[in-house]
């Protein structure tokens, strides 16, 4: 057996096994889809609105396609399996982009961390919509070299699904050359969606999307929110957990929660300019492409994850993208840190969805799990800061703003 067959088979069973658990697994992590993308998708099909478009929705419009396509392969198989096997198909074409013919080690070797991390982080990494945007992810970074505007197009769509694939975009804007190609290809595709949208219903709520989310409290699962677990498992007057009706999630109460749910969006915004001025600044000293962009699209990425005040256990999946394109340039210097990417993501599916109940619960021992987790999402973030800091430059260079390329850049874009 070749060892592209046995990557074909392992990725088959890999699938199979996370998506079954979605099933048997406790706390129904496969639950969004029926409980709430059908519905949303039945209303759009049903002539009673379209979410993000003609109403307000959590999701960027181009979020329903997906949701509405998964409702066309439904049929009698119901719209959970349909989503599973539309996530799996939307994979299979990805990974087969990866793996090729199986003749680079490097690719196969983050093709099979790809697999790892999947059957890693388990169910919730596929019955979300993130599902969706994390391998259109992977085949626009490995397009970003020599498909520039192949990758902008995709990263562009996947940011009209969920809104964190523009990290990686503004890292491959700051870290190319070509970088004018990239903004302008993005512009044009948003251009598009928006004047669809438009045609579809109007533009009022196209944008909406932002206001609906940064109105949120604070999730459970945000590393934030530690704190006010904590004064829950201790009995703290005023803190507990609640579950929000409006946006269907579980959040924390307590002692000046207000203006911590009113600081998070700022700050998110300040740590998120930060990284990118580090970055531009590395940019303009003449750091090449494949040193500076895996660790400044990891270092955004994190803060998104990190310095949210939602957090989502999904939100794993966004690391996919950044660390299998670091793998595949340069294994020896990422595995560690792919090694501790990979443990946060299994404790992320001990937090859920097999200890989720006990979380809500204020349960000391599983709070402990959580706020560990939490502590290496921290860890990572830091550390992936540190890598952009130590990315070396070439004294003297200038960042290019024209698109034209010199012979010396030509393998750095």
């Amino acid at each position: 057996m070749t060892r592209r067959a046995w990557l074909w088979g392992v990725f088959l069973v890999v699938h199979v096994l996370v998506a079954v658990a979605g099933f048997v697994m406790p706390n129904q992590p496969m639950g969004d889809t029926y409980l709430v993308y059908e519905p949303w998708a039945l209303q759009a099909v049903g002539g009673q609105g379209i979410p993000g478009v003609t109403q307000p929705w959590i999701y960027p419009a181009v979020a329903l396609v997906p949701l509405v396509v998964a409702l066309g392969l439904a049929g009698p198989l119901g719209y959970e399996i349909a989503w599973a096997v539309l996530v799996t198909a939307i994979d299979a074409l990805v990974f087969a982009l990866l793996v090729a013919r199986g003749r680079s080690r490097a690719r196969v070797r983050a093709a099979w961390y790809w697999l790892a991390f999947v059957l890693a982080l388990g169910p919730v990494g596929i019955y979300r919509l993130d599902a969706i945007t994390a391998p259109l992810a992977v085949a626009a970074c490995l397009w970003l070299i020599g498909r520039p505007v192949v990758a902008s197009v995709l990263l562009t769509a996947a940011t009209w699904i969920k809104v964190w694939p523009a990290a990686l975009l503004a890292a491959a804007f700051l870290a190319m050359r070509r970088r004018w190609t990239l903004a302008v290809t993005a512009v044009a595709t948003s251009a598009v969606i928006v004047g669809v949208a438009t045609l579809a219903g109007g533009w009022t709520h196209v944008f909406g999307f932002v206001s609906e989310q940064t109105s949120r409290g604070l999730q459970i699962e945000a590393p934030v929110s530690s704190f006010y677990l904590w004064q829950a498992v201790a009995g703290v007057e005023g803190s507990f957990v609640y579950y929000d009706r409006d946006v269907l999630t579980y959040q924390v109460a307590g002692p000046s929660v207000d203006v911590v749910i009113a600081v998070m969006t700022p700050l998110l915004g300040i740590v998120m300019a930060a990284v990118l001025v580090l970055g531009a600044v590395k940019a303009a000293r003449g750091a090449s492409f494949v040193r500076l962009f895996p660790p400044l699209a990891l270092s955004l990425v994190l803060t998104l994850i990190v310095v949210n005040k939602v957090g989502s256990p999904q939100y794993l999946t966004w690391l996919i993208a950044p660390l299998v394109f670091a793998l595949v340039i340069d294994r020896s210097r990422w595995r560690t840190f792919a090694g501790w990417a990979l443990a946060t993501a299994l404790l992320t599916q001990v937090v859920y969805p097999l200890s989720y109940l006990e979380v809500l619960m204020v349960d000391s021992f599983a709070v402990a799990v959580l706020t560990l987790r939490n502590g290496m999402l921290v860890a990572l973030l830091v550390w992936a800061v540190v890598r952009v800091v130590a990315v070396p430059t070439r004294p003297g260079a200038g960042i290019r703003l024209s698109s034209k390329r010199s012979p010396s850049h030509r393998r750095s874009s």
